[in-house]
C-alpha cells in the first residue's frame, strides 16, 4: 500500500508540475480542443462571416487573455490607473524574459476611462520575473480590498449599456459569482461625496452556496446599497414598498438577465465545454431562459431598461428568446439600438434566421416539422417568428453578438430591451381594491379576474408573483396557488381574496434576522455624544443582526433598501446587507463609548461625525501604516496638537489632499485609528494599508516565501511576528452568523484586550 500511495503522490505531482508549466487553461492537458457536432452546428447556423470560420475556431483554441477592471466609482481609481501606468506598465515595455519582449498590457478600446486592460502574460512567464511577480502580488492584493476585479472582458458590456445613474434601482436576477454586480453597486457611487445614493442593487441568485460568493464580491466595495437575495430567478417575487404612506408594489429601473446558459462563448477558459458541446444543452435550458427573462420584464418600470445576455453564441438561447419575449409583449417591449453606446467595440447583428439540431444530427427549420414525439423537448419559441412583417418589426438585428476572433475576447451575447407599457398580462389581470385584501386577512396570491367585482387599472404584485398569463411558457399554465371553487364562494362581501399562504421555503444556512434600531434605541445615547454625530444622521437607517442580547455589530443601509426590506422580510430570503460601520469593543466603555469605529463603513458614516476626527499629513499617514504604534510625538505638529487635545478611544484619521502638489495623493484618505494614552494606531486591514501605502508612494510587496514586505524609500521591514499578530488579532473576533470567514480576514482589526489597551499608551 504503501508503495502505491507513493506512486500515486509522485503521479499527482507530475501533473501539478504540468500545469504550472503549462500557462493559462493549464490542468487540461488531456482534453483535445476539437468538436465535429459544434464545429457543424455553427457553419450551418452561418453566425460568422464568410471566410472567417477557421479564424474563430482557431480563436477559440486560444487560451483566453486575462482582464482588469479598475474600480470605477472609487476616487482613488486615478491613482491606481497612475500606478499601473507608471510603475508597472512603463517597466513591463521594456522587459526581456529568454530574449522575447514582453507585451504590456493593453487597455480595452471600448471601456471608458482606461479602467480596463487586458493582458496575454501566463502564470509560467510571472514567475520567470521578479518585476511580473510584483506586478502579480499588486493584483492580488488591490483585488482584495476592492480597487481593481479580475473579471472577462465580455462580462464587463452588459452593466454599461444599462446606462445606471444613482437614483435607479437596480435587479440583478442571477447575480454570482458576482463581477456584475461589483460593476452596477461602482455605477451608483460614482459621486463619492454621496454616502447614500438614492438607488440600490437588489442581486439574487437560485444557489445558496454561491450567494456567499456574491456577498464577498460584494463587501470588497463597502457599499450601504447592496442587497444579496436567495430565490429562483424565474418566480423571484414581487417586493412591496412605502411610498407617501401606501404600499406600493416594487418596480426597477433597471433589471441585469443574465441567464445560466451552455456556456460554448466560455470554451477557450473552460476547457472542459470542448468534450461536453452538445445541442440538446440549448433546448434543455431555452425553456428556463424564457421564464427568467419573462420574470424580469414583469419586474421592470415603464420606460426601464433590461439587457439580456448569454455567454452562449447559440441562436436557441438568444435571438430565440428574444423573439418570444418580444411576441408575448404584444408591443409593450422593444429593442433599443445601442450600437452607438460603446464605441470601439466589435460585434456582429442578431440573426433571423436559425435551424435547430438534435443531438442525433437531424435539423429542424421549423415547429410543423417537429414530430410529437419530441414535443416536449423542443418548443415552438425556439424557431424563429413565421410572420415576415413581424420578424422586421421586432428589428433582431439590434441584439449584439461578439465573436472571440475580432477582439481577442470570449464568445457574447447581449441584447438591450426597453419597456414602454404595462406588459398585457398585467393590464388584462388587474388588482383587488386592499379594503378586499384586507378584509380577507389572506396573504398575497393572485386574483381571478372572473369574479373580481372591485378593480383597479395595474397589476398586484399578488397576481405578478404567481405570474398570470405571463408565467406561462410554451402553453405551461401554473397552476400554484389558484383559488379553488369552495375558496372563491368563502370570500366576505362575493369579493375574491387570496388562497391560503404558502410558506416561503427557504434553502441552506438559516441566516441571523435583521433588526432595525429605532431613534430612541439606549445605543445611540453614547453614539451620539461620544462621535456628535449630526442632527440628519439616520438612525432608523442602522440595523443589527439579534433579537436578543448585546449588539455586537451595527450596520448601515440606505433609506429606500430599509423600506425595501421592512416591508419584505417574509417574502424573500435575504443572506446579506449593509455595511458594518461601528463594533462593539467593550474596553471603551471606560473612554465614553462601548462601539468603535468600522474601517469597512468610515466613507459612508464619517459625512455625519462630527468630532473625534484628527487630519493627518501625507508624511503622518505613512507612519501611521508603517508602524504598529507609534507615539503621538511622531506624528507632525499640527496632527500632534489635534490628538493631544481629544481623549482616549476611535477616531477618525483624515487625509485631505493638497491640490497645489500633484506629487502627493490627488484623493482623500479616511482610516479608523485608535487614540491611546501617549500613542495613536491605524485599525486598517492588511491589503487596504497596502493600498494605501502605494497611493502615497511606498512599494509594497511580499518576497518569494511569503514573508514580509520590502519598501522602496528605505523604512524598516515589517516583522513577520507582526504580520501573524495581525492575523491572529483578526481571528479574535468570533464570526457573526452569516458573514464569511475569508471576508472577515480583511475586516478591522479589534483593538488589543484590556490590558493591550493599557499597554498601547506607552
Amino acid at each position: 500500500m504503501g508503495k502505491r500511495s507513493r506512486q500515486r503522490q509522485k503521479n499527482q505531482n507530475a501533473s501539478r508540475d504540468d500545469r504550472d508549466n503549462a500557462g493559462w487553461g493549464a490542468g487540461y492537458a488531456d482534453i483535445i480542443k476539437e468538436n465535429k457536432l459544434f464545429e457543424h452546428y455553427y457553419k450551418e447556423q452561418g453566425l460568422i462571416p464568410e471566410g472567417e470560420f477557421h479564424q474563430f475556431m482557431e480563436a477559440m483554441r486560444e487560451p483566453l487573455p486575462a482582464t482588469i477592471r479598475i474600480t470605477g466609482y472609487k476616487s482613488h481609481a486615478k491613482e491606481i490607473l497612475h500606478c499601473l501606468k507608471e510603475k508597472y506598465f512603463k517597466d513591463i515595455q521594456e522587459l526581456e524574459i529568454d530574449g522575447q519582449k514582453i507585451e504590456a498590457p493593453q487597455p480595452l478600446s471600448w471601456y471608458p476611462d482606461e479602467q480596463a486592460w487586458h493582458t496575454n502574460m501566463s502564470r509560467k512567464l510571472i514567475r520567470k520575473s521578479p518585476l511580473l511577480e510584483k506586478f502579480h502580488q499588486f493584483l492580488v492584493s488591490e483585488t482584495e480590498s476592492g480597487n481593481i476585479s479580475r473579471q472577462e472582458a465580455v462580462s464587463m458590456i452588459p452593466p454599461l449599456l444599462l446606462k445606471i445613474e444613482s437614483h435607479h434601482k437596480i435587479l440583478d436576477m442571477c447575480a454570482a459569482p458576482g463581477s456584475k454586480t461589483a460593476q452596477l453597486i461602482e455605477m451608483l457611487h460614482s459621486d463619492m461625496d454621496v454616502p447614500f445614493p438614492e438607488g440600490f442593487v437588489i442581486a439574487n441568485d437560485v444557489d445558496n452556496k454561491r450567494c456567499y460568493l456574491l456577498v464577498h464580491q460584494a463587501k470588497r466595495l463597502n457599499s450601504p446599497c447592496i442587497m444579496v437575495v436567495n430565490h429562483d430567478a424565474s418566480c423571484i417575487p414581487m417586493l412591496q414598498i412605502d411610498s407617501d404612506g401606501k404600499k406600493d408594489i416594487l418596480f426597477y429601473d433597471r433589471v441585469l438577465c443574465d441567464v445560466p446558459c451552455s456556456g460554448d462563448g466560455t470554451m477557450r477558459k473552460n476547457i472542459d465545454v470542448w468534450k461536453k458541446w452538445t445541442t440538446s444543452n440549448s433546448l434543455h435550458l431555452h425553456g428556463l431562459q424564457l421564464r427568467i427573462a419573462v420574470r424580469g420584464v414583469e419586474q421592470l418600470a415603464v420606460g426601464g431598461r433590461m439587457v439580456y445576455s448569454t455567454c452562449s453564441l447559440n441562436p436557441i438561447e438568444d435571438e430565440a428568446v428574444i423573439a418570444a419575449l418580444l411576441e408575448k409583449s404584444e408591443g409593450a417591449l422593444e429593442l433599443e439600438d445601442a450600437s452607438a453606446d460603446l464605441p470601439g467595440l466589435k460585434w456582429m447583428p442578431g440573426v433571423t434566421s436559425w435551424k435547430l439540431m438534435t443531438k442525433e444530427g437531424k435539423w429542424f427549420s421549423d415547429w410543423s416539422e417537429v414530430p410529437s414525439s419530441r414535443h416536449t423537448q423542443i418548443r415552438p419559441t425556439m424557431f424563429p417568428p413565421k410572420d415576415p412583417e413581424k420578424l422586421a418589426s421586432m428589428h433582431l438585428e439590434r441584439c449584439m453578438r461578439i465573436l472571440p476572433h475580432h477582439q481577442n475576447t470570449g464568445g457574447f451575447f447581449v441584447a438591450v430591451l426597453v419597456k414602454k407599457a404595462p406588459m398585457p398580462w398585467n393590464k388584462r389581470y388587474p388588482k383587488l381594491r386592499k379594503s378586499a385584501s384586507a378584509q380577507t386577512g389572506g396573504s398575497p396570491a393572485a386574483s381571478s379576474p372572473a369574479d373580481t367585482p372591485h378593480l383597479l387599472p395595474e397589476a398586484s404584485p399578488e397576481e405578478m408573483e404567481e405570474g398570470g398569463p405571463g408565467g406561462k411558457v410554451d402553453g405551461e399554465a401554473k397552476t400554484t396557488g389558484a383559488p379553488s371553487a369552495q375558496e372563491a364562494t368563502g370570500k366576505l362581501d362575493a369579493v375574491c381574496g387570496p388562497p391560503p399562504s404558502k410558506k416561503l421555503r427557504l434553502f441552506g444556512y438559516k441566516e441571523d434576522p435583521f433588526v432595525f434600531l429605532t431613534a430612541d434605541d439606549p445605543v445611540f445615547n453614547t453614539i451620539q455624544s461620544f462621535y456628535d454625530l449630526s442632527p440628519d444622521f439616520p438612525k432608523l437607517n442602522v440595523l443589527t443582526r439579534t433579537h436578543e442580547g448585546k449588539k455586537r455589530h451595527l450596520y448601515m443601509v440606505s433609506k429606500e433598501l430599509r423600506n425595501v426590506l421592512f416591508n419584505n422580510s417574509e417574502r424573500m430570503k435575504v443572506i446579506n446587507t449593509g455595511v458594518k460601520v461601528w463594533s462593539r469593543n467593550s474596553d471603551g466603555e471606560e473612554f465614553g463609548c462601548a462601539f468603535r469605529l468600522a474601517q469597512e463603513g468610515i466613507y459612508t458614516l464619517q459625512p455625519y461625525i462630527r468630532s473625534r476626527i484628527v487630519r493627518v499629513s501625507m508624511e503622518d499617514t505613512r507612519v501611521l501604516l508603517t508602524q504598529e504604534n507609534p507615539f503621538l510625538s511622531k506624528l507632525q505638529d499640527d496632527a500632534h496638537a489635534q490628538a493631544k487635545q481629544m481623549g482616549m478611544g476611535s477616531i477618525v484619521l483624515k487625509y485631505i489632499p493638497n491640490l497645489n502638489n500633484p506629487l502627493e495623493p490627488q484623493c482623500p484618505i479616511q482610516l479608523c485609528g485608535w487614540r491611546g494614552k501617549t500613542s495613536i494606531r491605524a485599525f486598517v486591514p492588511r491589503n487596504e494599508r497596502f493600498h494605501y501605502l502605494r497611493m502615497l508612494g511606498v512599494e509594497v510587496f511580499r518576497d518569494k516565501q511569503g514573508l514580509g514586505q520590502k519598501r522602496r524609500d528605505g523604512a524598516k521591514e515589517e516583522k513577520e511576528e507582526e504580520a501573524k499578530d495581525d492575523v491572529e488579532k483578526n481571528a479574535e473576533a468570533p464570526l457573526e452568523k452569516g458573514e464569511l470567514k475569508h471576508g472577515d480576514k480583511n475586516g478591522s482589526l479589534e483593538p488589543k484586550t484590556e490590558s493591550g489597551n493599557k499597554e498601547s499608551s506607552t
